[in-house]
């Protein structure tokens, strides 16, 4: 046994004596004076490029990135730049090590401490809006903030998570997730997504524990969804999609029905098949995930007289649904809401959505199906865009 361990030992014991939690371990190996970041340098083109690490200030982190998954925002501004931020370094999805903090850095947004080596994730960067807070349930979503990995580049460079190292500044939201092994940190932001869109669901007062419900689209926020909904027990879910090995995926992750649109000839036919699957019922309930307007004007189709809809699919503007106000809306009364990120206090309970879906043996980390070195960041663009697997994750070995 060398000193270090030792010292860590007589740490935890005195901590353990005084009733106070042992500090977090010091981050394994030294800083180097410069490191890599994965520039989106034009469409469809990263190129590693490094610069020298920055100094901190007192407010600030240094992080050792682990991963990041790549989000279907990633690859829009990837495949076309609609947010104007090229050259910019993406990757919001991100997890890692704290190696350098600020002295005024005590705590993170949810009031547990932050040391040197404890694992986090980021949220968004806060500009002095007092609408957004963490635990006021009545304040807006963090759609209004900035967000690490969507940043123009600056003469900090490490402002994303697509590189060896980020930088945390001032203002940002900051969760100590140490508990959490890589792959479920890797997963919290998208998970969050669909925390924020159930608890706007429910804010209906529609979905309940016994409620027909139907996810339409099966990659990784409609899979994410159909989990959110059977860890809080609901069990009459139907997923609709148009790939045999994303339905059976959606079966693993607590649908009880599948529906394979392409096996019907028109709506009709499809809004027929979804009913059957529950037994001669439309749903009460539905959730449109698919990003597709098309999927949105017929989603309409699905639900019964007096049911809900929660939209959450559109990140980005995908263009104009059609509906028949009166058909589809009005005589129905459905009640619709709309989703979009989320806020502070989704995403702290996202952490125990997360244990809690692993505990009931919901195969959630399997939602990662392909990692990839930062070296290869181009490769794992390409695998994301030809929606070759679920989620595509870059990795630092």
């Amino acid at each position: 046994m060398n000193n270090t361990e030792l010292e860590q030992i007589v740490r935890q014991v005195i901590a353990g004596m005084q009733g106070q939690p042992a500090s977090a371990p010091k981050a394994s190996g030294p800083v180097p004076k410069s490191a890599r970041v994965a520039m989106l340098t034009g469409i469809e083109k990263f190129e590693l490029q490094e610069y020298t690490l920055p100094e901190i200030g007192d407010d600030d982190m240094l992080v050792k990135v682990e991963g990041c998954g790549i989000c279907g925002t990633d690859a829009h501004e990837y495949k076309r730049d609609p947010f104007g931020l090229i050259p910019v370094v993406l990757g919001h999805e991100g997890t890692g090590e704290i190696v350098k903090i600020g002295k005024n850095v005590k705590k993170d947004s949810a009031g547990k401490p932050l040391n040197i080596g404890d694992k986090i994730v980021t949220s968004v960067i806060l500009k002095d809006d007092p609408e957004i807070t963490m635990f006021d349930l009545n304040k807006q979503n963090v759609g209004g903030a900035d967000v690490f990995g969507l940043l123009p580049d600056d003469e900090v460079h490490f402002n994303g998570w697509f590189a060896d190292y980020i930088v945390i500044k001032k203002g940002a939201t900051v969760f100590n997730v140490s508990d959490l092994d890589l792959d479920s940190r890797i997963l919290i932001e998208p998970c969050a997504v669909l925390i924020h869109a159930v608890e706007r669901a429910k804010s209906t007062g529609i979905l309940r524990f016994n409620s027909r419900v139907v996810v339409q689209g099966c990659g990784p926020i409609g899979l994410i969804c159909i989990a959110v909904l059977r860890t809080m027990g609901i069990e009459n879910i139907t997923a609709v999609d148009g790939e045999e090995k994303r339905l059976e995926f959606a079966k693993r992750m607590g649908a009880d029905k599948t529906v394979n649109f392409k096996n019907h000839n028109g709506i009709e036919a499809l809004a027929g098949a979804v009913k059957d699957s529950f037994g001669g019922h439309f749903a009460d309930f539905a959730f449109q995930c698919t990003g597709s307007p098309v999927a949105h004007s017929n989603i309409y189709k699905f639900i019964r007289s007096g049911g809900g809809l929660c939209e959450l699919g559109f990140f980005i503007n995908g263009g104009d649904a059609t509906i028949n106000p009166h058909f589809d809306l009005c005589s129905k009364e459905i009640t619709l809401v709309g989703s979009w990120v989320y806020t502070l206090r989704d995403y702290a309970t996202t952490f125990d959505f997360l244990k809690r879906a692993i505990a009931i043996g919901l195969p959630i980390k399997e939602l990662i199906t392909h990692k990839y070195p930062l070296e290869k960041i181009n490769d794992a663009f390409v695998t994301n865009v030809k929606m070759e697997g679920l989620k595509i994750a870059v990795i630092n070995e």
